[in-house]
């Protein structure tokens, strides 16, 4: 059966003015249930809406610029919002789930397992989660960044086939104003020409999309961006992807060489809180011959960080290099950078391994070819 992640965009959900709107959403919803009913797969909505709801109900104009005034509107907005959906699947008796998600709740390798054990067990329950960002109690360390990057993230958690991104416009286009059908590598021209706008409803743009979906595809998801307004657009999309058929939107092609979860877990979910500058040598090991990082290889430290904290590892020139789970403390570093493995523990007291970064929790960021993150 296909997994299918549907993100639902603030301009689905909202009117001209911004208000909240069910015109299109209806549909939406109508189509998910049926095909739900079908077996045609196990779905998965990722909505936007909370904090415009709460505005509408707050009376405000524009999109919160403050923290704790976006909280106050997604407090009152996320009520509102699955009240909305609730209505609109109960008449079609489907059972649904709201799951709230932080970043933080995602970079805990725990947490992130628990996630993915709720989710399988509501598909048990034939019960469709729709998941928000839980931005009453996100500030920005612990946000997402946009709803795109969170249905890309939660892709990868559920190992969806599909991710369906709809919105207000057909796909991505060329400079030349020419739909793009299919992309089957997201290059930097992509990504130039994707180049989007904001509204004072909501946040990203087509860029933001463009990334969800580079994240999303090297997790084995295919990606298609459409239109939500185009009433029928998710049967369509399914029987052109089932099918080979003429595609819908813009299709991101997935990837065959995808990450292990764990490594998808470490690129993806957690953020850095600091860097390791290495010297040529070390580079080489870890980019060309598969090696693990030691201290003798490591010529600076930078940020602060604790043993298990993910950080950076960049060349002399600044070039990231790849992103990993660290062995030891910032403080321990210091003092054993450019040292030999046989000196760690009389340099410290203790040794908790001779890699600084092992290999198994070790992802490259980019390959030559296509940019791709690598193990």
């Amino acid at each position: 059966m296909q997994r299918i992640v549907v993100k639902i965009g603030t301009s689905i959900l909202t009117d001209e003015d911004g208000k909240l709107s069910t015109k299109y959403l209806a549909h939406i919803v109508e189509e998910i249930a049926g095909l739900h009913k079908q077996g045609a797969g196990e779905f998965i909505i990722v909505t936007s809406g909370a904090i415009g709801a709460g505005m509408q109900r707050l009376g405000l104009k524009e999109r919160p610029q403050t923290i704790i005034l976006k909280q106050t509107a997604a407090a009152v907005g996320q009520n509102i919002l699955i009240e909305i959906y609730e209505g609109l699947f109960k008449k079609y008796e489907q059972t649904i789930a709201q799951i709230l998600l932080t970043h933080q709740d995602m970079s805990c390798r725990k947490s992130y397992i628990n996630i993915s054990n709720t989710i399988s067990k509501l598909f048990e329950y034939k019960v469709i989660p729709i998941i928000n960002e839980n931005d009453t109690v996100a500030v920005d360390e612990l946000k997402f960044g946009d709803n795109d990057t969170l249905a890309a993230l939660v892709s990868q958690l559920v190992e969806a086939d599909l991710l369906l991104i709809l919105s207000n416009v057909d796909g991505l286009y060329s400079s030349a104003g020419e739909l793009i059908s299919i992309v089957e590598e997201i290059t930097p021209e992509i990504i130039k020409i994707s180049a989007g706008t904001t509204s004072k409803f909501s946040t990203g743009g087509m860029q933001t999309k463009i990334e969800a979906a580079k994240i999303a595809t090297q997790s084995g998801t295919t990606v298609i961006i459409s239109n939500g307004k185009t009433k029928g657009i998710i049967t369509e999309i399914l029987q052109a992807y089932l099918t080979g058929g003429k595609k819908c939107g813009t299709t991101f092609v997935a990837k065959e060489n995808k990450l292990n979860s764990r490594k998808r877990w470490i690129m993806y979910h957690l953020k850095e809180s600091g860097e390791l500058i290495i010297d040529e040598g070390a580079k080489e090991a870890i980019l060309n011959r598969g090696k693990s990082l030691l201290p003798s290889g490591i010529l600076d430290v930078k940020g602060k960080f604790d043993e298990g904290d993910a950080v950076i590892i960049k060349d002399t020139q600044n070039r990231k290099l790849a992103k990993g789970l660290i062995g030891y403390s910032q403080n321990d570093l210091l003092k054993i950078k450019g040292k030999q493995t046989n000196e760690i523990e009389q340099i410290l007291g203790y040794e908790y391994g001779e890699e600084v970064i092992h290999r198994d929790n070790l992802v490259l960021l980019e390959s030559a070819s296509n940019g791709y993150p690598q193990a």
